[in-house]
């Protein structure tokens, strides 16, 4: 039941995504933070596998920053988009990753930019995408309300419509989502939508 989504502003572009970490009818924890910051202006939202979604955006996150370290210049977005889907299809036929991503990113030459990469290694440039049963719901909504021009604001109040619908649609709906942001000022977080909270185990 997990629930990725994302969507590019006017000058920034927002990936969300709930934080259950669920296996069979057991929930594990409902803190579990699936948007990764890659580098200082790119995010990565995973759905899937608890073990593949962890050990892949954490092979990304590295690999990209061994680029920044060798090179002297960070990746593109676009370029760590296609480095992303080549190793999802070089992996393809060896050991799949059953993983789907929304990448997003701010570039100075570009602006924000939003990657729709599933686990078969199919890559596009999108406005909007969503994976997860959560994405029947958040993609109609923003079908309706989305604009390419949108504020920041305007942007959040969609993402709250979103997960709103989610979680009065969906039968086993996650509980909370994390929102992050990307902009010219950087990769962020910038708010947490709770309705249930962890509480720390007593001894």
């Amino acid at each position: 039941m997990e629930c990725v989504f994302g969507l590019v502003g006017k000058d920034f572009a927002l990936v969300v995504a709930d934080s259950s970490a669920v296996h069979s009818i057991l929930v594990h924890k409902s803190n579990e933070d699936k948007v990764m910051v890659l580098d200082s202006h790119k995010l990565m939202g995973a759905s899937g596998e608890a073990g593949d979604r962890a050990q892949f955006t954490e092979f990304i996150q590295k690999n990209v920053s061994l680029y920044q370290f060798r090179n002297g210049i960070p990746l593109t977005t676009a370029a760590a988009a296609n480095f992303t889907r080549g190793e999802l299809a070089t992996a393809l036929r060896k050991s799949p990753y059953m993983v789907n991503i929304v990448l997003a990113g701010y570039d100075k030459e570009t602006g924000p930019s939003l990657y729709f990469i599933d686990y078969i290694a199919t890559l596009h440039k999108v406005d909007k995408a969503a994976f997860g049963y959560g994405a029947f719901f958040s993609l109609a909504m923003m079908d309706r309300h989305y604009r390419s021009d949108m504020s920041v604001e305007e942007a959040v109040d969609l993402v709250d419509k979103c997960i709103l619908e989610i979680r009065s649609r969906l039968v086993v709906a996650p509980p909370n989502f994390v929102i992050k942001i990307v902009d010219k000022d950087g990769a962020r977080t910038y708010a947490w939508r709770e309705t249930v909270k962890e509480t720390p185990m007593s001894a």
